[in-house]
């Protein structure tokens, strides 16, 4: 299945926007449906950190486990989760883009691993391409307040 790719121009410092990426308390401030996260391991920044994340979506809240995969400071955050029989592998990065803008860019790739995900991921892949436009907006909007 062909990634979700979604990116945003941020007029902020690149070390505010990969901290409220890939810090998960800073992005929890940044997106307002995150309504909980509790961390699973004593390490909350960096690789090996998992996490339970609650959100709000479609007027519910859901959560989901996630594991920081890769952790390369102010250059790129990947986190992965298992959830509807998939696969979700999702990695930011940042880069300069101009002398005061920050490039932040979201890779989202979506493997299914059972019948039923193969069958309901690209129903819903529209959807949720639109939940990781609404973060991306948020992170950008978070960023720019704050700089």
């Amino acid at each position: 299945m062909k990634p979700i790719v979604i990116s945003r121009i941020i007029s902020a410092p690149l070390e505010k926007v990969f901290q409220t990426v890939s810090d998960v308390q800073n992005f929890r401030q940044a997106i307002p449906h995150i309504t909980n996260i509790e961390f699973l391991t004593s390490q909350q920044v960096g690789a090996g950190t998992r996490f339970r994340e609650t959100r709000v979506m479609s007027g519910r809240e859901h959560s989901v486990e996630l594991e920081v995969t890769e952790y390369k400071i102010n250059d790129k955050v990947r986190m992965i989760s298992e959830a509807g029989g998939a696969l979700w592998d999702s990695t930011f990065t940042v880069s300069h883009e101009g002398a005061e803008s920050v490039l932040l860019e979201l890779r989202m790739e979506i493997q299914p691993k059972n019948l039923f995900a193969r069958l309901l991921t690209p129903l819903i892949r529209g959807m949720v391409a639109q939940g990781v436009k609404s973060d991306m907006d948020a992170v950008k909007s978070y960023c720019e307040s704050k700089s």
